[in-house]
């Protein structure tokens, strides 16, 4: 493993999982304890759907998932069929096994789409200990505690040395609003292989990032850069920043020219944030994790928050990163203009569209076939 980094301001070691009760945030209270009023459960029927796209992204095989999803009768957190004990004992029969990869990936679907319960709490937590276990055992990936001003975060990290003539370039991974960094962490040796000092967080809000999520978010990457810059080259910086974290990014490279390449897969832009009519088409999970991360009371609350996240076009002129882009023609969650303006907005950017739903979780190898032949160098 590469030599750990001594200052103070980024730490690795076996540290206590945001959420659990010896390190317990605003963020992971219940949402009535924090003031924030949420919506009936009653969306199991929309739960299943979208865990049927996340756990084929993740790779957990069809009929496996088909098997879970129908013994799942209800999504009342103390139930014997409810959603999170069932996909919590497939993920414990898997960890038994010593199958800990293939545990950690039903435990991120146990705390889906976010831990607004006790037991997706403890799921979230288990996800992280499960995947450190993992981890120290194969060795090649750190994780790092990073204490920002607005909130502490969490980041496993691979190929980062403290030797500056070693340095790498940086490659800084971000899921969208709902997936964890556990989800995308497994990647990070395969990302040395090319060359890069690759590190996975996640947004604020989402697992073990403790910050709110705000217009004002996307100020975490320049300080990312900034903190990780003792060990690896942050001055031509790959983001690969799925969804919201597109977003994130597109944001941070209109202000920050260490921002050199963005590698991102349904990013919300502009529409998304301030149209009313499409937002009528948004899935009740979408919203309702949004009303969780943002804090809004309510949906007019938050509608008048997400205005100000809308991206400009004059923001979008001044990016000057290479912008590589995957959307999906029958994206539900991501209208259709974003794109529009993306192509006639950023100076450097290229589009590609695969008819799927949003993430284009049925095409996950033409995704992955475009993300490593753009990070080897060959899409620029």
């Amino acid at each position: 493993m590469p030599d750990r980094h001594p200052t103070d301001h980024v730490t690795t070691d076996h540290v206590t999982p945001v959420g659990h009760p010896e390190h317990r945030d605003d963020l992971d209270r219940p949402l009535e304890e924090q003031g924030v009023l949420r919506a009936p459960l009653d969306h199991l029927g929309e739960l299943k759907e979208f865990a049927r796209l996340h756990a084929r992204n993740q790779g957990i095989g069809a009929r496996g998932t088909a098997r879970i999803l129908a013994r799942i009768g209800t999504d009342a957190p103390d139930a014997a069929d409810s959603w999170t004990r069932v996909w919590r004992l497939r993920g414990d029969e898997l960890a038994d096994r010593g199958s800990l990869l293939a545990a950690c990936r039903h435990y991120t679907l146990a705390r889906f789409p976010y831990p607004y319960d006790d037991p997706r709490r403890h799921a979230q937590q288990t996800a992280v200990a499960t995947f450190d276990t993992w981890r120290r055992a194969h060795g090649g990936i750190e994780r790092l505690e990073l204490p920002h001003p607005e909130g502490t975060l969490h980041a496993w990290a691979a190929g980062l040395d403290t030797h500056r003539r070693s340095h790498r370039p940086l490659l800084l991974m971000m899921g969208g609003i709902v997936s964890v960094k556990e989800q995308w962490a497994p990647l990070l040796p395969r990302l040395t292989k090319l060359g890069y000092a690759a590190v996975v967080a996640e947004l604020p809000g989402v697992g073990e990032n403790t910050q709110r999520y705000t217009a004002d978010s996307w100020r975490l990457i320049p300080w990312l850069l900034e903190h990780l810059s003792p060990r690896a080259r942050t001055d031509a910086a790959t983001l690969l920043c799925l969804s919201f974290g597109g977003h994130m990014a597109l944001r941070a490279a209109a202000e920050d020219p260490r921002v050199r390449r963005i590698l991102t897969v349904g990013p919300p832009v502009a529409d998304f944030f301030t149209g009313t009519t499409w937002w009528e088409r948004v899935p009740r999970i979408t919203k309702d994790t949004l009303r969780r991360l943002t804090g809004a009371r309510d949906e007019p609350e938050l509608r008048s928050q997400l205005g100000g996240f809308a991206l400009t076009e004059d923001q979008l002129r001044s990016v000057g990163a290479a912008v590589r882009c995957v959307t999906s023609a029958r994206d539900e969650i991501i209208p259709p203009g974003d794109a529009d303006i993306l192509r006639t907005a950023v100076p450097d950017v290229r589009v590609k569209v695969i008819d799927d739903v949003h993430g284009s979780p049925g095409h996950p190898g033409a995704v992955r076939r475009w993300l490593a032949w753009n990070l080897r160098g060959a899409g620029r």
